[in-house]
């Protein structure tokens, strides 16, 4: 009786695979990477949130100079420096270091939660264009997750357009992300 179920159950589901093949069904596929890296609304954010933590960034890369600065000193003086003196300022680079490290590690996470929002508006946007593109060209399916995909099935251009059209950038940022925002 189960073997009979389950031949059923293998019949109508190859059945119903068969006229998915065999149906003219229109696909697409969008690469979301590249609607990241090149979209207009996703350079907007990108460029946002840079100038966001400029400051922050200035203020570490001030730290890290200033840490390189002591270790410079106490390796150079560190054997002319009393033993107490040396001590001191080893227990001082070792917390600025820690102090530096906390702060670059709170950095990164704040950036990344940052760009998360952002990004997560970009795609709701990106979303919305694509499912507007897949209405209008009667598509059957739209991935956007893909090992491979045949170039003429890929709608990604299509969707930069509509999601480019009215946000203003300028050209030379269009291309990529912001160099610093790469990390």
């Amino acid at each position: 009786m189960n073997r009979l179920i389950a031949s059923a159950i293998v019949s109508t589901l190859l059945a119903g695979f068969s006229t998915f093949a065999v149906a003219e069904n229109k696909i697409g596929f969008v690469n979301t990477e590249r609607v990241f890296r090149d979209s207009a609304p996703a350079v907007k954010a990108l460029k946002k949130i840079e100038k966001e933590f400029e400051k922050r960034d200035q203020d570490l890369q001030k730290m890290a100079k200033q840490i390189q600065s002591m270790q410079e000193s106490l390796e150079k003086n560190g054997v002319t420096m009393s033993e107490n003196d040396r001590r001191n300022k080893d227990r001082e680079l070792t917390d600025l270091s820690r102090e530096f490290q906390r702060r670059q590690r709170e950095f990164r996470e704040d950036l990344n939660q940052r760009r998360n929002e952002e990004l997560s508006t970009v795609l709701e946007r990106a979303n919305k264009a694509i499912k507007a593109i897949a209405e209008a060209d009667k598509f059957d399916i739209i991935f956007q997750e893909a090992v491979y995909a045949n170039p003429r099935i890929d709608i990604t251009d299509k969707v930069l357009k509509s999601l480019n059209d009215g946000v203003d950038v300028p050209a030379a940022a269009a291309p990529g992300a912001p160099a610093n925002l790469k990390k």
